[in-house]
């Protein structure tokens, strides 16, 4: 539930922190108080849109923060975003925006994102605005709204359905482009065989070039180790043999002096590696031969190595990754050629889609029905006596990425008529009504279950009724507030008197400019706010307060016995 809400430089709000309790709260006041500037930051904190008209005249930024307790279904979201965990059960959100319009973010102190705020969203709060009720007119949203009761995901649904049409774009595409993608196929088929000739290996042309070179150059090679041979070992001047003198000069007197040592050894050092380039020449002189066939086949291989890539316009060293990519093209021409194949590919695709979709179906028409007679059933007591409420399932025109049907509510206003679309036959008082018998009914139905947001705000959802209904519709949310938070924005002193805390919000002037504040009112001023919302003179306002205040606190009475005769 929340627990904390705090804003700074927020609209006409300087500072502002309130502490929320569990059970029913009403926030109410005059009208142009503030009272939807606290549903607007929330909304804000929680990932809503923002904009630079939020921050106050004359600030720099503002800042809206909001702290829950945290609920285990976010707990290993938490984790999984790499957020710390505060370690007293609470979930810290924080957002802030400056004069540009520039905002961020901040989960238990940590930058987050405007969408992980979102993603937070779904298991904190759930909000139904003065205007829920245009949202019962959008098939969309009708839908969405018996999905959720449902407990469905349709993402696999859209996915499949995404595969079946991209499929059968493919087949129409090859269909329409047959003519090209076979002159296209003829083109790459014979580039390749002329590659394919080739065979270019995918390391062969630096080898290539690395042989050429050592046979094209081979007299030169071999004169020059022979030289270097003779000049080391083999000639009557060699150099090992001064090596070798000069060692043994210096070995011979070494002993009278330890500071020859250390040449010694160098030298003797010389002679060892001097031995092994020796025996080294010796053994390429072994091996080296003129190979004249062995370079004529060279010459050729990197003349046709070459002129190919000359003739493809390519480096010679990336024409085995060209071979690859043109065999890789040709595939996929071959494959958008093949009408059989994509045809079954269609087949298939549709067939996976039509098993989920069906699926989908049969659990949309398992909720609707008892959908339909829990609204039913809130519908009796808000006004419409009588009335029935029905979930329909039409048959869709064509496949849909979500199934294959629509959703369309009806509506019957009282009894004895029959149930008709929704939005040709209710007026925009029935049509708040039946939003609000649907929000209360969906938010019990998932709070019995042990699902949805922990928290209910309901936004002047209660305009346009009056009366008795007013009084229902406050016991309905009083009600609810036994199993989740409730907050309401309210100008019905019915709902307000029914509220187990009452917050006033409150406008005033400091230095000039208008300030927004909120107060919780109990007692003697609790009962002037309900007074005032009831419009009376003082003294019969007053007392009409006092009684609905009372009456609302009162346990409802037991039901009377019938008497038996």
């Amino acid at each position: 539930m929340l627990q904390r809400l705090a804003l700074r430089d927020i609209a006409i709000v300087p500072t502002l922190e309130l502490e929320l309790d569990a059970g029913f709260t009403v926030l109410t006041g005059e009208t142009g108080a503030g009272k939807s500037i606290l549903v607007d930051a929330l909304q804000f904190v929680l990932g809503g849109r923002g904009d630079a008209a939020m921050v106050r005249e004359g600030a720099a930024r503002g800042e809206v923060s909001a702290e829950f307790a945290l609920p285990p279904a976010l707990a290993g979201w938490l984790d999984e975003a790499g957020f710390a965990d505060d370690g007293h059960g609470s979930l810290l959100l924080r957002r802030s925006i400056d004069a540009q319009g520039r905002s961020r973010a901040w989960v238990n102190g940590s930058s987050a994102t405007v969408a992980q705020l979102r993603e937070a969203a779904d298991a904190l709060v759930d909000i139904h605005g003065q205007h829920a009720w245009q949202g019962l007119t959008r098939p969309a949203t009708v839908r969405a709204l018996l999905d959720a009761q449902a407990r469905l995901d349709t993402r696999e649904l859209a996915a499949r359905h995404a595969a079946w049409k991209q499929a059968a774009q493919a087949l129409e595409g090859a269909r329409e482009r047959s003519d090209d993608i076979s002159a296209e196929r003829e083109r790459l088929a014979w580039q390749l065989t002329e590659l394919q000739r080739l065979g270019p290996g995918s390391d062969e042309w630096p080898e290539l070039n690395a042989e050429h070179q050592r046979l094209a150059h081979g007299q030169a090679l071999l004169d020059a180790c022979r030289q270097a041979l003779d000049t080391l070992d083999e000639g009557d001047t060699n150099a090992r043999r001064q090596l070798h003198r000069a060692q043994q000069a210096l070995a011979e007197v070494a002993r009278f002096d330890t500071a020859l040592q250390s040449p010694v050894e160098a030298l003797q050092g010389a002679l060892a590696q001097l031995d092994d380039a020796a025996h080294s020449l010796h053994g390429y002189l072994g091996r080296a031969e003129l190979d004249p066939a062995r370079l004529a086949e060279l010459d050729a291989r990197l003349a046709t190595w070459l002129g190919l890539a000359r003739r493809f316009r390519q480096p010679p060293e990336a024409l085995p990754a060209l071979a690859a990519q043109w065999q890789q093209q040709l595939h996929t021409l071959e494959a958008a050629t093949d009408l059989d194949a994509l045809q079954a590919a269609v087949d298939q695709a549709q067939r996976h889609w039509l098993a989920e979709a069906q699926r989908v179906s049969a659990e949309r028409q398992r909720a609707a029905g008892p959908l339909a007679a829990a609204v039913t059933s809130a519908m009796q007591s808000l006004g419409m006596a009588g009335g029935r409420f029905e979930v329909v399932l039409l048959s869709a025109e064509q496949p849909q990425p979500w199934g294959l049907e629509n959703v369309e509510l009806r509506v019957a206003g009282h009894a004895g008529a029959t149930p008709r679309a929704l939005a040709k036959v209710a007026s925009g008082g029935e049509l708040s009504r039946l939003a609000l018998a649907i929000a209360v009914t969906t938010a019990a139905a998932a709070r019995a279950q042990g699902e949805g947001a922990a928290t209910l705000i309901f936004d002047e959802v209660d305009s346009g009724i009056g009366g008795h209904v007013a009084d229902t519709v406050g016991a309905l949310m009083k009600q609810l507030g036994a199993s989740v938070q409730v907050l309401a924005v309210t100008h019905l002193a019915q709902v307000a008197a029914c509220a187990d805390h009452h917050l006033l919000v409150s406008k005033a002037a400091a230095d000039g400019s208008p300030h927004s504040q909120v107060r919780s009112v109990t007692g003697e001023a609790r009962v002037a706010e309900v007074a005032r919302m009831l419009g009376g003179d003082t003294l019969s306002g007053t007392a009409h307060a006092q009684a609905m205040l009372k009456g609302a606190a009162a346990p409802p009475a037991a039901p009377k016995r019938k008497s038996r005769t």
